[in-house]
């Protein structure tokens, strides 16, 4: 024990360099690399190192090294999206990820300022109960304050592998956050045990831990509405090139066909997987720049021949808004959809506008400001997309029900699911091209929680992976791999009865967060006295 102890000591001297060693690990416990250990070895000493801290100032300073460390690692795909534009140079990427981070932090820090101001007294035990609470709060504002950004909550970890789903089996009665604050409060109870040398109970809560995260299921039940989720291959370098895009339609639709003709099918394209514009009433000039014959009809028709009789397509696409400035009739503006076409090509229902947009991706923050520096977008394209007006469920008839979440949106927990019209299933629809290796898996994973707090199916269809079926309890039944070109046939999972967290949403998850703060303001009010 002599060698811990003197690093103890030295972590417990050097705090500001020992933390954001912390931080890192915290992010190795996500996928890629889900080494969820490390990361619940990385949450601990980030609490440890905490309790330490003598000034409120110092916790706070902790809290955002951990953060920046923490968000850089686990963020570093961002860096690749700087590849696939050419205003600005790719060398920015590795900027912009620790930039970003130094923001995100400030999250972290408040819940370790939080937690130093209300039990800076108490046990570590009671502290880190304190801490749990405190940082399901600050995860929970950083999903909405400033538009969010709810990318890799702490909970994450907890995720187990693609056939089971691990301790994030509770997420019907906790939330994503709650999650979260679940994740702090085991790595703090091994690491109670370690400190006081139990080492028998901790080998046993070790155990217990790692039976929790790789306990199987059984085999689900299967649905009875029939599919084709396809995933093109199309890489994001050939995406926006108008020369490759009757190759890519010819691709996607090959990967479409009904071969075993089965009678009534759901098809599935990625987001990005029309580059025509399907709606009426454009300028020509647009439908001249990407639509086949610069005709839409003929597009929808020729879509219509390729899913075939008794299928319905629900797509990524594009529309515009159209209005006259200055005297010109022209685009001001663009729509991130899904639209579902039938086998005669004729538009069934009003679709879905993609209601939660990147910024920086598809609209240009702070342009005003920005734009005049040399700031642009980070994807193709001039024009700012325009948020829709969030969650709706889509009737499809005798399709069934779909709830849509095109890309990003999938990782904002408790804002996937139209609280009026439950669906019977969620169509994700992503493209992931962009995202660099460490950004795709990162993204299932969240899929994955979403379908476990719903109780409901997730379908990803993706451009580049990864693209998958996820049933209602997280479990994946079928994926594509990254870089392959190939389609997915089975039959939608059937959704769950409605969870606690779907009636209660993100109420859920600050209650616990509340009954937490209380219990141990109560143990540390009882130790004191």
């Amino acid at each position: 024990m002599g060698g811990l102890d003197k690093m103890m000591q030295w972590l417990a001297a050097h705090p500001r360099l020992a933390v954001p060693g912390f931080g890192l690990l915290a992010a190795l416990g996500f996928p890629p690399v889900h080494a969820w250990p490390l990361g619940l070895l990385g949450i601990a000493g980030l609490v440890w190192l905490l309790h330490r801290a003598e000034t409120r100032k110092r916790a706070f300073l902790l809290g955002w090294l951990f953060g920046v460390a923490h968000f850089t690692l686990a963020n570093n795909w961002i860096a690749t999206a700087f590849t696939y534009q050419a205003e600005m140079p790719a060398a920015l990427g590795w900027a912009a990820v620790p930039l970003l981070s130094l923001y995100l932090a400030v999250y972290p820090a408040l819940a370790t300022l939080a937690a130093h101001w209300l039990g800076r007294k108490a046990g570590l035990g009671v502290f880190g109960v304190l801490f749990a609470g405190c940082w399901i709060v600050t995860e929970w504002l950083r999903s909405w304050v400033f538009t969010g950004y709810a990318w890799d909550p702490l909970g994450l970890m907890l995720l187990g592998p693609w056939d089971r789903p691990g301790i994030a089996a509770a997420l019907p009665w906790l939330g994503t956050y709650g999650l979260s604050g679940l994740a702090v409060l085991l790595a703090i109870a091994l690491s109670v045990l370690a400190a006081k040398r139990r080492l028998l109970p901790c080998a046993v809560a070790a155990v217990s831990v790692a039976a929790g995260m790789y306990f199987p299921v059984p085999q689900g039940k299967e649905g009875t509405l029939a599919f084709t989720l396809v995933q093109p291959d199309v890489r994001q370098e050939e995406l926006n090139d108008s020369s490759k895009f009757e190759e890519h339609f010819a691709r996607i639709a090959a990967l479409s066909a009904n071969r075993e003709r089965v009678p009534q099918r759901l098809v599935l394209w990625p987001e990005s997987g029309v580059p025509d514009y399907l709606r009426d009433g454009y300028p020509q000039r647009y439908y001249d720049q990407l639509t086949a014959n610069g005709d839409p009809e003929f597009a929808r028709r020729r879509i219509g021949r390729t899913i075939g009789p008794g299928s319905l397509l629900l797509t990524g696409a594009v529309d515009l808004e159209i209005d006259e400035v200055d005297g010109y009739v022209r685009a001001v503006g663009a729509y991130n959809s899904v639209t579902a076409l039938d086998s005669q090509g004729r538009f069934v229902g009003d679709g879905y506008d993609k209601a939660h947009l990147v910024p920086y991706g598809e609209y240009l923050a702070l342009r005003w400001l920005l734009e005049p520096l040399g700031a642009t977008r980070l994807v193709a394209g001039a024009l700012d997309f325009i948020p829709g007006p969030g969650p709706v469920t889509l009737d499809l008839g005798d399709w069934g029900k779909a709830g849509v979440q095109i890309c990003y949106e999938i990782v904002f927990s408790g804002q996937v699911v139209d609280p009026e019209v439950r669906p019977d299933y969620i169509f994700n629809p992503s493209n992931d091209g962009w995202f660099g290796s460490w950004g795709p898996p990162q993204h299932l994973a969240q899929a994955r929680l979403r379908a476990i707090e719903e109780g409901l199916p997730v379908l990803r269809s993706t451009t580049t992976g990864i693209s998958a079926v996820i049933d209602a309890r997280g479990v994946v039944r079928s994926h594509i791999a990254m870089h392959r070109a190939d389609r997915i046939d089975g039959f939608v999972p059937p959704a769950r009865p409605p969870t606690l967290f779907s009636r209660m949403g993100n109420w859920l998850p600050l209650l616990w967060a509340f009954a937490l703060i209380a219990a141990s303001l109560v143990a540390t009010r009882r130790r004191a006295s």
